[in-house]
């Protein structure tokens, strides 16, 4: 009995502290424990993957300030900017007065997480890992903001899409893919990344699938050994001229991909970004590495 009271005890305070909206106590996906008010109001996106997480779970007016990177939705144009979200403005961020912050470890410092925190302001930390991962960064970020039934519908949606993609390549020959990340110098996804899922997932064979970076170095001589029969470009820099790429790759007339004609560039917000738009960049890559089978031509 008496241990019963004693348990009674220790649990209430809890329960009273998550009924009256106060705050609570989670882990975040680098393993951090970080205290987030019940029902944030004012959350600053340190990322424009994060962005577009959050307008897609219907928040709008909760967003207090983005990224000068963050474009997607239309409507993230309008809100507050606080910098890039490689070194946003610490100055900016108080200013806008947020009571919860989240960030992305792929891209922000863990300096200015660190700062942040010691400021006193709640910043979770998501570390999306490939296709599975960003379903579970969606879940967590529905979790973390109150909006659990928003984020089950868009992973069911994302899902059903996914495995109608699967199906329909599953039994098709999986091609020897190269997906490109960079320029100068050549660039390109190794394993478990989210380039490597989505060409595996959209019926291809990465050829840079066993590289242990996440983005390693290739050069001309390794790209001719291992014989692409397709070449994905991601089109990560906005500057550059992408028809005059292929031009160059053109050159190279013992690739496959290049006999093939099979050359192409694929918005990079939709395969780089780790969002629920990701599916439609697997469905774009799909169409890529398998053109016939969804009734498009080279």
């Amino acid at each position: 009995m008496i241990r019963k009271v004693l348990l009674v005890l220790f649990v209430t305070p809890i329960l009273l502290s998550f009924a009256e909206g106060k705050e609570r106590l989670l882990i975040d996906e680098t393993g951090r424990s970080v205290r987030i008010l019940d029902s944030a109001k004012r959350i600053i996106s340190l990322a424009p993957n994060i962005t577009e997480i959050l307008f897609a779970l219907g928040l709008d007016e909760e967003i207090a300030g983005v990224t000068d990177y963050c474009d997607y939705p239309e409507a993230a144009l309008r809100k507050p900017r606080i910098g890039g979200f490689s070194n946003p403005s610490i100055e900016k961020i108080v200013s806008l007065k947020p009571d919860l912050i989240i960030a992305t470890r792929d891209g922000n410092q863990g300096e200015t997480v660190n700062r942040l925190t010691e400021l006193g302001f709640s910043v979770y930390w998501i570390d999306p890992k490939g296709f599975d991962g960003v379903i579970t960064t969606i879940k967590n970020v529905g979790d973390l903001v109150g909006r659990q039934e928003e984020s089950k519908e868009i992973i069911r949606k994302m899902g059903a899409r996914k495995e109608k993609i699967v199906a329909h390549t599953r039994l098709l020959p999986k091609p020897r893919v190269f997906f490109q990340v960079g320029d100068a110098p050549i660039v390109t996804v190794g394993k478990g990344t989210l380039g490597d899922d989505l060409i595996r997932l959209a019926g291809g064979w990465s050829i840079s699938e066993n590289e242990t970076l996440s983005y390693p170095v290739y050069s001309m001589e390794t790209i001719l050994l291992k014989a692409p029969e397709a070449i994905i470009i991601s089109s990560m820099d906005s500057k550059k001229n992408y028809p005059d790429l292929i031009k160059r790759w053109e050159n190279w007339k013992s690739i496959p991909a290049v006999k093939r004609n099979a050359i192409y560039v694929v918005d990079s917000n939709l395969t780089d970004r780790p969002t629920h738009r990701i599916v439609e960049g697997l469905e774009a890559v799909a169409g890529m590495i398998h053109p016939e089978a969804f009734g498009k031509k080279r």
